[in-house]
């Protein structure tokens, strides 16, 4: 089950820092100030079998609406879809897309999954990299919630190299602006609280077979540090440090593997990531990314459309102007109406633009209520 596949069984489908950071193509950072436009992104899943012609026109429609920047699905955590030489791939997608992107003066940034892991090859000669859980079950066997949920460890340093290939081969493209990453955490400790019927769930605290990762490469480095081997915790849930180490494990993956490969390309490095951070071990406010797009999905949280702005301003202070957030938006659902408010309420709690997922899910209508919220 693919990720749309996933939002589309829980009846969701439609759609998981430094000053050294680089200046994107298009204005200034922080265009959620007052006098300065606004950018808007989309993301774009996986079709490689469109035509070239049929691209044109979708790359036209997105330019004419108002949308600056794609972030095309090159990575899915089985399949690149873009010439690599370490990495399945199928078709060279992104290399037939850009130059069609470019045309209609489109950024481009590389969406890849990072954390799951379903290569067949990587599964057979790696299952020490995947996470394990409080019950001492790996990911790779028993995955939580759907199949493809087989995530990598972030203490690992063939992690930290398999990611790091990845990236510095989409960073090698040229034309591209920037990479984008996806599913940059652990598995989610406690879903969102709209999800967890769907898996007839009640997730009132952090239960063992959720919680990661207790694998012995985590467990002997926080013993190092503290002097305390986690799987011993009678409440782990508890323990400050425990909960900041596997925090720091990620934002180390980012700051100090990934970030550097960005930056010696010259290309901008940005981030999918969660407004409930703290479930999915992902302080994204202390990484040096150049842009955060949250994804404020408010059905998910049981929330109405004023959530996404609260979420948005709590994003803004968190971050500290070290890099613009552009508030993700799940659009698949929503009347054009709603469509309209969201980007509003975005825009009020102060976000830089608005991420659409995704781009093939807007009609005729809801690009009507886009362009009432954005002016067009």
């Amino acid at each position: 089950m693919n990720k749309r596949e996933f939002l589309h069984t829980l009846g969701l489908a439609g759609l998981g820092l430094a000053v050294d950071r680089l200046v994107p193509a298009r204005g200034p950072l922080y265009a959620g100030q007052q006098g300065v436009a606004l950018k808007h992104w989309a993301w774009v899943p996986t079709d490689i079998h469109s035509s070239a012609d049929t691209w044109k026109q979708r790359f036209e429609v997105l330019r004419q609406a108002g949308i600056s920047a794609i972030l095309p699905e090159i990575y899915n955590s089985r399949r690149a879809f873009y010439e690599s030489k370490h990495l399945p791939n199928p078709k060279p997608w992104l290399e037939e897309i850009l130059p069609l992107a470019k045309a209609q003066d489109l950024e481009v940034h590389a969406w890849m999954w990072s954390m799951p892991c379903n290569i067949e090859e990587v599964r057979k000669e790696h299952p020490d990299w995947f996470v394990v859980n409080r019950k001492g079950e790996s990911s790779l066997e028993k995955p939580a919630y759907v199949d493809y949920y087989r995530f990598l460890c972030p203490s690992h340093p063939g992690v930290h190299e398999f990611l790091k290939t990845t990236v510095g081969e989409l960073c090698s493209i040229g034309a591209l602006d920037g990479v984008h990453l996806d599913y940059i955490r652990y598995p989610d400790v406690i879903l969102p609280e709209a999800l967890q019927p769907r898996y007839g769930l009640n997730q009132d605290r952090e239960y063992p077979e959720f919680d990661y990762c207790y694998c012995d490469l985590c467990r002997r480095d926080f013993e190092r540090e503290t002097g305390i081997d986690p799987m011993t915790m009678d409440e782990p849930s508890e323990n400050a440090a425990w909960k900041q180490f596997r925090c720091d494990r990620v934002t180390h993956l980012v700051n100090n593997t990934l970030v550097p490969v960005a930056r010696a390309h010259k290309k901008l490095l940005s981030a999918a990531v969660f407004p409930n951070w703290q479930n999915v071990r992902q302080q994204w406010a202390m990484w040096r990314l150049d842009a955060v797009l949250p994804m404020l999905y408010h059905p998910f949280y049981n929330k109405g459309v004023d959530w996404i702005r609260e979420e948005t301003e709590r994003g803004v202070r968190s971050l500290e102007h070290r890099a613009p957030l552009y508030s993700g938006l799940l659009v698949g659902r929503m009347t054009p109406e709603e469509l309209t408010e969201a980007i509003q309420a975005a825009v009020a709690g102060g976000a830089s633009g608005v991420c659409l997922f995704y781009a093939q899910a807007m009609t005729d209508p809801l690009w009507q209520g886009f362009r009432q919220a954005t002016r067009r």
